[in-house]
């Protein structure tokens, strides 16, 4: 088992020997986990196909899953995509850097296994300081899905990746907790109108304010499992985002959602589980169980999204058996939220 290399920087400065240091890795085709604004990802040389494999294995990642492809300037989106379309150049200028992933036509310069032998490319340039020296240090564009084993909550810290990949990869570049907490959106820029296959740190409101037309994949939004048949984004057709605990989500309004997570807890704890309860500032004090957190106030989902991830891994850490988590509006940022949830649940979705 290979030793992982724990190199703290500064996350607005990061010191750019330190950085030069995690580069190596990569341009030698090793993994390195680093921050984006997002969660932390683990990167490998997008263009090195060998890289690209052992970043596979290191996650226990299905090899039909393809990662996103993370870059330091906008101009490199040339060298990996077929054609960049003016909605995507409009996009680019907009909110690159920053939580949003593009779908293009790829280039023939990738290899096949980078993009499960796709005919297109999953592209973002990330808003963090730590990642954009990263990748420009590197000088390679960098495949990066989040560093977790596959199925796992996405990691919001160092301290989550080595809990699931220490030993496994060569460094992490820790600069501490991420923003946004959950994943970028993805967007398909090769269909008109372009269409979300994964809601994230941009909302479908602000992208239909700026394109006017944008669709919703059917399977972002789903409350069952929708047939797909080769996933165009990461997090389409596998379990993600999953605690070792069952979790079960209730939906509703708050009075009624309160009340039935209240009946269950109650039966659950008869029948001798370890019960876990999700909830909001508003509704925390309502709760008896084994183990009661907060994701924040349900007035400000930002703070709800940062603590999503580290929240279901605190449970874990608790040994907790079964998780009953409350529902959320699923406008602006709670779409992100509640789709994260709906998928680690595995769509055990209570209605109230």
């Amino acid at each position: 088992m290979k030793k992982t290399i724990v190199i703290r920087v500064d996350s607005q400065a990061p010191e750019i020997e330190r950085v030069r240091r995690a580069s190596e890795f990569i341009r030698r085709g090793g993994l390195v986990s680093f921050p984006t604004e997002t969660v932390y990802g683990l990167g490998a040389d997008a263009l090195n196909p060998s890289a690209v494999r052992s970043l596979y294995h290191a996650k226990d990642r299905p090899f039909d899953n393809p990662p996103i492809l993370h870059i330091g300037y906008p101009q490199d989106v040339g060298i990996l995509a077929a054609e960049v379309p003016v909605k995507a150049e409009k996009l680019m200028r907009k909110y690159w850097p920053g939580p949003l992933t593009l779908i293009f036509k790829r280039s023939e310069i990738i290899p096949d296994i980078t993009v499960a032998s796709l005919d297109t490319v999953a592209v973002r340039m990330p808003r963090h300081a730590v990642a954009l020296a990263l990748i420009r240090e590197s000088r390679r564009t960098i495949a990066a899905p989040s560093a977790n084993l596959a199925g796992r909550p996405s990691p919001t810290s160092a301290e989550h990746v080595l809990s699931d990949l220490n030993g496994r990869i060569d460094a992490v570049l820790d600069a501490g907790p991420t923003a946004i907490g959950v994943e970028s959106t993805v967007l398909d820029i090769t269909v008109d109108p372009p269409q979300i296959l994964r809601p994230g740190g941009i909302s479908y409101e602000v992208l239909k304010r700026a394109l006017r037309r944008v669709d919703i994949h059917p399977e972002a939004i789903a409350t069952s499992p929708v047939p797909i048949e080769k996933a165009r984004s990461p997090g389409q057709i596998h379990k993600h985002y999953a605690p070792n605990a069952d979790l079960m989500i209730v939906e509703g309004d708050v009075t009624s959602m309160v009340a039935k997570i209240r009946d269950l807890t109650q039966c659950l704890s008869r029948n001798g589980k370890k019960i876990g309860v999700l909830a909001t500032d508003e509704t925390v004090g309502f709760y008896e169980a084994d183990a009661v957190k907060s994701l924040g106030s349900r007035k400000d989902l930002a703070n709800v999204a940062a603590n999503l991830f580290a929240l279901l891994r605190q449970f874990d850490s608790e040994a907790i058996e079964v998780i009953v988590a409350e529902g959320l509006p699923s406008k602006g940022l709670g779409l992100a939220i509640m789709n994260r949830l709906r998928k680690a649940s595995g769509y055990r979705i209570v209605r109230a």
